[in-house]
């Protein structure tokens, strides 16, 4: 082996075992996955879903509970999709698996206009899909492979352009109430995620329906948000951190904060001291 091969080798080393530790820290904390569980996971043939199917594999065999995976992918028929590839994959790696084959593309392309953006639609067709496949088959659990660098992104684009201050929790229970979505890799950046694929050379497969569409909000949402990252490193875990960090009491949310009943309590404190506790020391220098 040689040096450069070394070095290689060492720095994925490193970077699995990042990975696997914040995915490890999410399943803890959220306790994402229990004892008996069947753990769907939703394989797009992306490098997110692949390193999600990758490292709860591997959690699989060293986890202190029992639990069991099955990878499913829904082939929507857009045109010149390989079908062949994660079938392939899967069996290669003995991984049972599923494929639904349901015909959104076109249902999509003749209700979207043409230019128009394909991804709320698509979105919804897509969960229909796996949830009525979740609950026919037992799962337990559904993971989806969104991380902390979608989290982030759907947190600006619900403000900027919905109004609201939400984003992708990393557990949740479906509208209905049938299944629970779990996102195992909610801790983990996209850059590490790129670089986890890149080595694996996982067989990557195109999404020929929104994948090529350029001016998607989200892209825009993207680039901003790695120029803030570039110019202040850290920004990106700080606005993450603040997602679990909340004080409903600083906002502005009647449903979350009885604001209408606040009164004042004689002798609760000294001023100075309540404006530092509420926001920042900053606030004092203006």
């Amino acid at each position: 082996m040689t040096d450069t091969d070394f070095k290689s080798r060492t720095q994925f080393n490193k970077l699995q075992k990042r990975l696997r530790r914040c995915v490890g820290e999410a399943i803890a904390d959220f306790n994402m996955i229990e004892p008996g569980d069947k753990v769907m996971v939703c394989l797009s043939g992306g490098k997110d879903s692949y390193t999600m199917l990758d490292i709860l594999l591997n959690l699989q065999k060293t986890a202190p509970v029992g639990f069991e995976i099955i990878a499913v992918n829904l082939d929507q028929k857009q045109p010149g999709f390989p079908e062949h590839v994660l079938p392939e994959y899967l069996t290669a790696l003995q991984v049972p698996f599923h494929i639904i084959e349901n015909d959104t593309y076109s249902i999509v392309k003749r209700i979207i206009p043409e230019g128009k953006t394909t991804c709320s639609l698509c979105s919804r067709l897509r969960r229909g899909s796996l949830y009525t496949f979740a609950c026919e088959h037992g799962v337990t659990k559904i993971a989806l492979g969104h991380h902390r660098d979608d989290i982030i992104e759907t947190l600006f684009l619900n403000m900027f352009y919905a109004g609201k201050l939400k984003a992708m929790p990393p557990k949740l229970l479906s509208d209905d109430k049938r299944n629970i979505i779990i996102r195992p890799l909610a801790y983990c950046r996209e850059k590490d995620i790129n670089r986890f694929a890149a080595f694996k050379r996982f067989p990557i497969i195109p999404c020929n329906l929104c994948g090529s569409q350029e001016n998607l909000q989200r892209k825009a949402m993207k680039h901003m948000l790695n120029a803030w990252e570039k110019q202040f490193p850290g920004r990106l875990e700080s606005i993450f951190a603040s997602l679990q960090n909340i004080a409903p009491s600083q906002l502005a949310d009647r449903a979350l904060f009885d604001f209408a009943g606040l009164h004042r309590q004689p002798g609760g404190g000294r001023g100075e001291l309540a404006v530092s506790e509420d926001y920042g020391l900053d606030i004092l220098e203006r």
